[in-house]
């Protein structure tokens, strides 16, 4: 490649915030893979955030970015599929697979689209010192003849709109909203932006724990759900202690330790045909890297609280956060039908004709 800017280029970050600031530009946050694309030709990479090459798990990017791309830039944006009006991210994840021709077969199955929402550069200009507003604009154009797999990421200035979007839009699997200074250049690795995630609280039943890496207490809650059938599912984790209270928690949960796992609901996480039915720790990850997923079995009895963003299928999509425990609530008690339900949106409406008008 020949480029004015080529990899490995850090993408420009968020930190969180609580409320949608003033006079900024706006766009949704997507849930996705981000990557940086060079494209020289026919060369393309996609970069991912830690700068490895995605190239291989997206054959079909490859191509679209050929024929809906300028013949010589650097864009930043966002990998997703996108069917049924709304992200499916669990189908990216699937992606990483070692076998080539299942990755083939999944991206005729379900094809992945670019999000595009920074230009970095263009032809022989580098546009990384410029403000975003000219970044923005010249994206604008440079991809006015793209689709059907390129896209341009909506955007808009009017915070009473983002407001909206930041309602509307989850229901069609969106993360939150996205705040950038128009007057500020591309700044890798910097959190120079600003994100707004959806953010609630569920009662959750603990049912088992992880050691942590270093095997000093607990390093993760194991959380359930009950369902409509009245089986315990496995919805994710809740994480990031301190290293006292990793201590802390490993004798106040040893009362709760099961002398026989077999006793326990998710005793059959070790075979592959109970994953199918059912929600349960241990499940077999390509994301796992080998890590050790062995965990502690403890009885169903104690309830916590916990803040999630949002849920992906039946599960929480990130790691939860610990609030309190709840001693008032009966693990019984603890299951799908209190979790907040957003509004469906069509993401086919965000999408097409290069999205909402900015403003």
């Amino acid at each position: 490649m020949d480029l004015p800017v080529l990899p490995p280029v850090e993408p420009m970050l968020a930190k969180a915030v609580d409320e949608i600031p003033a006079g900024l530009h706006y766009e949704a946050k997507w849930d996705g893979f981000r990557a940086i694309v060079f494209r020289d030709g026919d060369e393309v990479e996609l970069a991912s955030r830690t700068g490895k090459s995605l190239a291989r798990y997206f054959p079909e990017l490859l191509d679209a970015c050929r024929t809906e791309l300028p013949p010589r830039c650097v864009l930043d944006g966002e990998i997703v599929i996108a069917h049924d009006g709304r992200l499916h991210f669990e189908e990216l994840q699937e992606r990483i697979h070692p076998a080539a021709s299942r990755v083939r077969k999944l991206a005729v199955e379900n094809p992945a689209s670019l999000i595009a929402f920074d230009l970095l550069a263009l032809g022989d200009r580098s546009l990384m010192a410029e403000p975003l507003a000219e970044r923005r604009a010249a994206l604008v154009r440079a991809l006015a003849g793209a689709g059907p797999w390129v896209h341009l990421a909506p955007a808009t200035t009017d915070r009473e709109l983002a407001r909206t979007w930041f309602t509307r839009f989850e229901g069609a699997g969106l993360d939150g909203i996205v705040a950038k200074p128009l007057d500020q250049p591309y700044r890798p690795g910097v959190r120079a932006m600003f994100k707004i995630k959806h953010g609630r609280t569920a009662d959750c039943v603990v049912a088992g724990y992880r050691e942590h890496k270093d095997g000093q207490g607990v390093g993760s809650l194991l959380l359930g759900l009950y369902d409509a059938a009245g089986r315990l599912q496995h919805v994710g984790v809740c994480a990031s202690f301190t290293a006292a209270r990793r201590r802390e928690l490993a004798g106040e949960l040893a009362p709760l330790r099961l002398a026989d796992p077999a006793e326990h609901p998710w005793a059959a996480w070790t075979e592959e045909s109970a994953h199918e039915a059912s929600r349960m720790p241990g499940a077999p990850s390509r994301w796992s890297g080998g890590k050790d997923a062995r965990w502690v079995a403890l009885r169903p009895e104690l309830v916590c609280e916990v803040a999630y963003d949002h849920m992906e299928g039946t599960r929480f999509r990130h790691t939860t956060r610990f609030q309190r425990w709840r001693p008032d609530r009966s693990p019984e008690s603890c299951d799908y039908g209190q979790l907040e339900e957003p509004v469906g949106y069509d993401l086919a409406q965000l999408l097409a004709d290069g999205g909402a008008p900015e403003r």
